[in-house]
């Protein structure tokens, strides 16, 4: 499956298939006639699929690996130096690439680096997480973490390519499977009824994973309209950003530690659709749908948090404009808005 994200001079092509890295050299060689590439990963996804990619790579060109630990903490901006370092070490100039191969977190940071290494450079996805691949590997927004909040400084940068194997979730831990169920559940609450529909049919994620090419090309294929009709995140691309307010500040609140990303949007989206069925802006039950499919993929419901204790992340929030918040509510399923209303809206409801 391919599509092609129409962004004019930054446009690219996501391509899903089960097998891919295993010939990712001819994907890859067909874009790039530079040098050197220095290929992004952690100390988890590397082991696994690294070698294998630089051992294709080096047929071609000369290849340098970059390996962090994995987890949040390395999206610290204080580690951005050391990054940097090591590309100078590997003679790495503006005509060459960067690949992040990994999650999320390999993303984002792989990501911000080629923004900013240089004044910017090349570089491609190749996520290996459910989450980074129907979600966060597209799109072009790359971020590094502050102490005051978790994508805070960021860019917009967007590759040349992503390639998309689902091959490799079959070694996730099923902690990420949940993580990325999160997100796949979000784009039928805000765009797709019927997909949404279709996430409450299947009975957990191994009946799921049989038609994981067309889950995953659903959700990018989203993500690639909401991109191109709203590129910088101002309109239509807030939708997006559904359960994420909260789920932020949860996170944060647990220092990263507790809840991972996408089960933090879990416990957000239901949340602050509750919060929005008792001031009467969405259908009543609407709340109690999305906590049946999240049972489903056994992702958390709650936190147990009070909302004044996560006030103060929310201030942080990159959706707060002029003082003014963007929450994304629901109608009902499939049926987004957007409502401006100052943080203390979440005060409707004590706890999360």
């Amino acid at each position: 499956m391919k599509m092609r994200v129409n962004l004019e001079k930054d446009s690219y092509d996501i391509v899903i298939e089960k097998g891919i890295l295993d010939h990712a050299l001819s994907s890859i060689s067909s874009l790039f006639e530079g040098e050197r590439i220095v290929i992004i990963s952690d100390d988890n996804v590397y082991p696994l699929y690294g070698e294998k990619l630089k051992k294709q790579l080096s047929e071609k060109y000369t290849v340098g690996e970059i390996v962090i630990p994995h987890g949040e903490p390395s999206k610290q901006f204080d580690h951005l130096p050391e990054l940097y370092s090591k590309l100078l070490a590997y003679h790495m100039t503006r005509t060459d690439l960067i690949i992040a191969l990994g999650g999320g977190v390999v993303g984002d940071l792989a990501g911000f680096v080629a923004a900013t290494f240089l004044r910017g450079i090349k570089f491609i996805q190749i996520p290996t997480s459910l989450l980074a691949q129907v979600d966060s590997s597209v799109g072009g927004k790359v971020a590094v973490d502050v102490p005051e909040g978790k994508n805070l400084v960021g860019a917009f940068k967007h590759p040349l390519l992503v390639l998309i194997d689902p091959l490799t979730l079959k070694t996730l831990d099923p902690h990420f499977i949940k993580d990325g169920m999160g997100e796949v559940i979000k784009y039928g609450c805000i765009k797709d009824e019927a997909f949404f529909e279709r996430m409450a049919n299947y009975e957990n994620f191994d009946a799921l994973y049989e038609d994981i090419d067309e889950i995953i090309y659903r959700c990018v294929d989203i993500k690639r309209d909401v991109v191109e009709k709203d590129l910088f995140d101002f309109g239509d691309r807030l939708c997006l950003n559904f359960g994420h307010t909260i789920g932020h500040a949860i996170e944060q609140y647990y220092h990263y530690e507790k809840y991972s990303h996408g089960e933090a949007v879990a416990i957000g989206m239901v949340a602050i659709t509750r919060i929005a069925e008792e001031q009467g802006l969405t259908k009543k039950g609407t709340a109690d749908r999305i906590v049946e499919v999240l049972r489903h993929y056994d992702l958390p419901l709650k936190a147990d948090v009070n909302t004044k204790e996560l006030l103060e992340a929310i201030s942080h929030d990159k959706k707060n404009i002029n003082k003014s918040f963007s929450f994304v509510l629901l109608k009902d399923i499939g049926d987004y808005f957007i409502h401006k209303d100052d943080n203390t809206f979440i005060l409707t409801s004590e706890v999360v």
